[in-house]
C-alpha cells in the first residue's frame, strides 16, 4: 500500500458538489492498494499513519501524533498511486490492485483508523472526488508499506 500523508488545517471531499467528508485540524491519506497487497500491509500503513509525529510540541518540534492533538483524518482512495510512467507519458495502472478486490482492503484500512481515531471521515471510494486541502507547512509525506517492511525485515 501507497499513502501520500498531508497535514492540514482543514480538508474537505467533494462528490457531485456534495460535501461527503471534511475535517479540521488532522491529517489528508490518499490511500493506493497495490495488486500484491494484503491485510498485514493494511495494518502497517495505519500504524505509521496513526503514530506519525508531524504535529508541533510547545517548543515548536514535530513531536506530536494526530491522537495528541485531537486531529481528524481524512482518507481517499486514490489508485493513481501506483502509476507507472516508466515506459512513457500515459500511466499504466497494472501494478494497483482491481477496484472489486481494493475497496474491502481500503475499508479495512479505514476501519483501523477508526478504532485509533475519533474523527475519520472518508470520500467515496472509485468516485470522481474534489479534494480540497488547506496543506499546513506544507508537511507532506510518502509512505510505502512493501519498501518499509522489507528494509525492517532485513535490519
Amino acid at each position: 500500500m501507497r499513502a501520500v500523508v498531508q497535514r492540514v488545517l482543514a480538508a474537505r471531499v467533494e462528490v457531485s458538489g456534495e460535501i461527503v467528508g471534511q475535517i479540521g485540524l488532522g491529517l489528508v491519506v490518499f490511500v493506493g492498494i497495490g495488486k500484491d497487497d494484503a491485510p498485514a500491509d493494511v495494518d502497517y500503513l495505519a500504524n505509521k499513519v496513526l503514530g506519525l509525529r508531524v504535529f508541533a510540541d510547545d517548543e515548536g518540534k514535530m513531536n506530536r501524533a494526530l491522537g495528541d492533538v485531537g486531529g481528524g483524518l481524512l482518507v481517499v482512495s486514490q489508485f493513481t498511486l501506483f502509476g507507472d510512467t516508466s515506459r512513457g507519458r500515459r500511466p499504466s495502472y497494472a501494478d494497483a490492485m482491481p477496484p472489486e478486490r481494493a475497496e474491502s482492503l481500503y475499508e479495512a484500512f479505514v476501519a483501523r483508523c477508526r478504532d485509533a481515531v475519533a474523527q475519520v471521515a472518508t470520500g467515496r471510494f472509485g468516485a470522481d472526488m474534489r479534494v480540497v486541502v488547506d496543506n499546513d507547512g506544507p508537511v507532506t509525506l510518502l509512505l510505502d508499506s512493501k519498501g518499509q517492511r522489507s528494509a525492517r525485515s532485513s535490519e
